[in-house]
């Protein structure tokens, strides 16, 4: 089992293009499964981790409702904002500058075949890294992602999850609120979820701003320990 992990700091990407480059990760650790199986060989399949900034965006999961988005098509370009239909599950996400996006592209067979464990270690990837700002964040039962005062009047999400995973190989994955301008969250019903809040990390710490960089490096300590991973850096992709 390989479980280096390749790392890749996109910066301020389109997300149509971080979804292409997905993609063509996603379908070169596939082929390389599927020619293992054929010829019984063991070539080792690569694992990737990008972290990446989008522009302004809106994306619908598979069962998602297009009723969630609140805005028409010209409100949204007044607004500077994109939308896409995309395949991962869950229901309508945000995305945008002042988040901290990463998407794991692993085999889950150099690390385990199960899809919620995947999904409970990210949780706690980033809950663990929450509770090094003093914030006590938790999981919502029945609700994927990362939220603080669950079970409360003040429930508030501050961090969105939403996986696919073919052949036991994972793409797209989290959205963490760092210094996340929250009025774009008004604009949609939020995972279809109408009654609770959105909230950034900036907002429960009272910063104008917090370290991007730093909240990175938090995170991906806790990721290597949970999924028992050697990280190496690759070059930035232009």
């Amino acid at each position: 089992m390989n479980k280096k992990v390749i790392l890749q700091d996109l910066g301020l990407k389109d997300y149509k293009e971080t979804w292409d480059y997905q993609e063509e990760l996603f379908q070169e650790i596939v082929d390389q499964k599927i020619q293992n199986r054929r010829n019984g060989t063991q070539e080792p399949t690569q694992n990737h981790f990008l972290f990446v900034e989008h522009p302004h965006v809106y994306t619908l999961g598979k069962s998602g409702n297009m009723d969630n988005l609140l805005v028409n098509e010209a409100q949204l370009k007044a607004k500077e904002a994109s939308f896409y239909k995309i395949n991962r599950g869950g229901d309508i996400t945000y995305h945008g500058p002042g988040q901290i996006v990463g998407y794991p592209i692993l085999d889950l067979d150099n690390f385990f075949t199960d899809i919620h464990k995947y999904l409970r270690l990210l949780e706690e990837m980033v809950i663990l890294t929450l509770a090094e700002y003093g914030l006590k964040c938790e999981r919502s039962e029945g609700e994927t992602g990362v939220w603080l005062d669950v079970g409360t009047p003040f429930a508030r999400k501050i961090c969105a999850m939403g996986v696919r995973a073919s052949r036991w190989v994972t793409m797209h994955g989290f959205a963490l609120n760092v210094n996340a301008d929250l009025g774009y969250f008004d604009l949609m019903i939020p995972c279809g979820i109408k009654d609770k809040a959105v909230t950034s990390l900036n907002v429960e710490l009272g910063q104008k701003t917090v370290d991007m960089n730093e909240v990175k490096g938090k995170l991906l300590k806790h990721f290597e320990h949970l999924f028992e991973a050697e990280l190496s850096q690759a070059k930035v992709v232009s």
